[in-house]
């Protein structure tokens, strides 16, 4: 239920793979929203929501809302503390960190996806909202959801 309604919600997570470029515009005419999802761990997924998914939603269905959402809040925050504890001079900071976090570290010159980068994003391409989640600790999912509902 949103705003006291019931709402029947149907997800199509579809699939990045150069094998479907032709086959995934064909599930976009009967969308009513596009969640447009970035890790906000991986530069490379945020760069690929202006050089790939803007461009190619754009093309095949360009008057369809789009909530640009930023996923893996809780790497992130674990990064954020991890970084803020080492320039703090704790030098093992990183040594337990997950998996995704170390290997952020130890790519030179890459870090997280801040806010405001994700913003001016979702400004650039006329997104209707963006938010930031974290499926892993239900952080805001509820609120991503209930604003691609609404």
């Amino acid at each position: 239920m949103v705003d006291g309604k019931p709402i029947s919600l149907g997800l199509w997570d579809t699939a990045g793979q150069e094998d479907y470029d032709r086959l995934r515009p064909l599930s976009y005419p009967q969308t009513d929203v596009f969640l447009l999802c970035f890790s906000l761990i991986n530069p490379a997924s945020f760069d690929n929501i202006r050089s790939k998914w803007y461009p190619e939603i754009d093309h095949h269905a360009p008057n369809i809302p789009i909530i640009l959402v930023g996923t893996k809040l809780d790497l992130k925050e674990e990064y954020d503390r991890r970084d803020d504890a080492e320039k703090n001079g704790d030098k093992h900071a990183f040594d337990n960190a997950s998996k995704e976090v170390r290997e952020l570290k130890e790519k030179k010159r890459q870090r997280p996806i801040e806010f405001r980068e994700g913003l001016a994003c979702a400004r650039e391409i006329g997104a209707y909202k963006y938010l930031v989640c974290s499926a892993l600790t239900q952080s805001n999912l509820k609120g991503v959801f209930d604003e691609a509902i609404r």
